[in-house]
């Protein structure tokens, strides 16, 4: 065994998957991009106190930061989730509303690693600040929607919940409180330490003993207020318009303590029941005044790549795949041929190798069969003296002899024909 390895939790990603990891992040970019957001890229480290707004009952704040003091005596935290860090930077900078912004990139939670979740994952998320609209709340429940149908997944159910206000949210919780306080030593032990933390949280439960109280326990649509009835009605009616398929799950909590009215979640068909969220996300108004800033309503949300690539494994879609070189160039007179070649190809945007070390044309060949090239340009000592180069097809098909002056040419219409 090597003598350093990951730490517990985190990996390697290595090629082909890694280029599966960026056109992810491509295609969430395309979508979003087409509907007015904009990339922002916060830091990997804040200040721990952005974190610690989002709700001191939550686990993440707890015990899962990586929270330490850097060598200015300062206590920063690498960021658990991104939309605290987003709200930081809107009241740092005080952009004009509405702000649609999108992210991706590594968050870190020390988390007992299982499948589809590490101490370091990634995420793709949208954030939109400073509009009240339930059709904007429609819109990004809709683009999410669009991403995963991008991506070839069919197998995703839309979650649908609204929390209501926060006075109704608090009666709300101190109902659960008194319903479940009352079963007693009948609710599972972490069911009882979660309760003394967050009420709403017991509710996530997927343990036995827990089941007959949740199904009994009382409704978050009795607390809601006028106004948030309308909004949560309004928010069904629009994603009816667009077809969007959901189903309204009261049960439906999140794990951030920042979330009011709606929230949603996008369950994978064919994973685990226990660890389908493939992503999710709702409004939380009130976030922004917690950091500084002035009252800004904002909604969005965050999706796990993990989770979702292995979804697309399991319905067959989005593969990982090598690119696709145009061209391997094997040169046996010395090696300069191959590196002018390669560079006169890749400035015409062609994709192309080669070999190194001077191998022989045997060893060489090898390379370029195992590089996936749909063809290898060789050079010999003849070729060379006759300034040609031969073209030989990967995948079947006859080689040619051409002149050096012809090759970006022909490879450029073979590729495109």
């Amino acid at each position: 065994m090597p003598e350093f390895q990951t730490s517990p939790g985190m990996r390697d990603i290595l090629p082909p998957e890694s280029g599966r990891w960026r056109r992810f992040t491509a295609v969430f970019a395309d979508v979003v991009e087409a509907a007015g957001y904009q990339q922002l890229i916060p830091p990997l480290l804040e200040d721990l106190g952005v974190f610690t707004r989002i709700g001191d009952a939550t686990d993440v704040v707890t015990k899962e930061m990586y929270d330490f003091l850097d060598k200015g005596k300062r206590r920063v935290a690498l960021r658990p989730e991104q939309t605290a860090s987003v709200c930081r930077s809107f009241a740092q900078h005080r952009p004009t509303v509405p702000w649609k912004v999108f992210y991706s990139g590594p968050n870190f939670r020390y988390e007992k690693p299982q499948r589809g979740r590490y101490r370091q994952f990634d995420q793709v998320g949208i954030e939109v600040l400073g509009v009240d609209d339930p059709m904007l709340d429609v819109e990004v429940i809709a683009l999410g929607w669009e991403f995963y149908r991008a991506l070839g997944l069919r197998q995703v159910t839309l979650q649908l919940n609204s929390l209501g206000e926060p006075d109704g949210r608090a009666r709300y919780v101190e109902a659960l409180r008194m319903h479940f306080e009352a079963a007693g030593e009948q609710l599972s032990e972490q069911s009882r330490i979660t309760l003394a933390k967050n009420p709403l949280r017991v509710l996530d439960s997927k343990r036995e003993p827990d089941q007959p109280f949740i199904e009994s326990a009382p409704q978050i649509a009795d607390f809601y207020s006028d106004e948030a009835s309308a909004h949560f009605d309004a928010v069904q009616v629009g994603l009816r318009a667009l077809d969007i398929p959901f189903v309204v799950e009261p049960k439906l909590v999140r794990g951030l303590d920042y979330y009011r009215r709606t929230i949603f979640e996008f369950l994978g068909g064919t994973l685990d029941s226990a660890q389908n969220a493939l992503g999710g996300g709702g409004r939380y108004d009130g976030l922004v005044e917690a950091l500084g800033g002035p009252a800004t309503p904002g909604i969005g949300f965050a999706l796990g790549v993990d989770r979702t690539l292995i979804a697309c494994d399991d319905e067959g879609c989005f593969d990982a795949e090598a690119p696709q070189l145009v061209a391997f160039v094997v040169d046996v007179v010395g090696g300069l041929e191959g590196a002018a070649l390669t560079t006169d190809l890749r400035a015409a945007g062609l994709s192309a190798d080669r070999g190194y070390d001077n191998r022989s044309m045997k060893a060489q060949m090898k390379l370029a069969n195992r590089s996936g090239a749909s063809f290898a340009v060789i050079v010999g000592e003849q070729e060379h003296a006759d300034g040609t180069v031969v073209i030989k097809p990967m995948h079947g098909g006859d080689q040619v002899t051409i002149p050096r002056s012809e090759l970006i040419a022909h490879l450029s219409e073979t590729t495109n024909s």
